[in-house]
């Protein structure tokens, strides 16, 4: 499934030379990721409350190719992929006409209480294989 989510760059998100501040870029693509879940029917507050899972980000990484000012409009489109039945990571491409940031994060679900991880929800592995896109 891949999905798509568009933003405009905030003062906020820059820095001091005026481009936006590296990790910013992973706050972007949680964006996104949020967006992709509740077009899924995922309810946030429940899926981040971690009552009975949590699924954090065990890794992540990103790749610049060209920088983002305040004001530009980006587009990011994201690709969920599942690795194994506890765990999956979600690619990102940020563009504008052309791809201006790459980025990798991969998840892992947990039990709550145990901290041990067990297998994806129906619901998460639903959003890992739908075909859902927005604008």
């Amino acid at each position: 499934m891949q999905f798509t989510y568009s933003r405009s760059i905030r003062f906020s998100d820059t820095d001091a030379a005026g481009v936006v501040y590296f990790a910013n870029v992973l706050n972007f693509c949680h964006e996104a990721y949020e967006a992709s879940l509740t077009a899924s029917g995922i309810n946030l507050r429940s899926f981040f409350s971690g009552q009975t899972i949590a699924v954090p980000i065990v890794h992540a990484e990103v790749d610049f190719f060209k920088p983002m000012f305040c004001g530009d409009e980006i587009t990011i489109a994201l690709t969920p992929n599942l690795l194994k039945p506890s765990e999956f990571e979600i690619s990102y491409r940020l563009f504008q006409e052309q791809t201006i940031a790459k980025a990798l994060t991969r998840h892992v679900c947990i039990n709550s209480q145990t901290r041990s991880r067990q297998d994806l929800t129906p619901d998460l592995l639903h959003w890992i294989n739908g075909d859902r896109s927005v604008q």
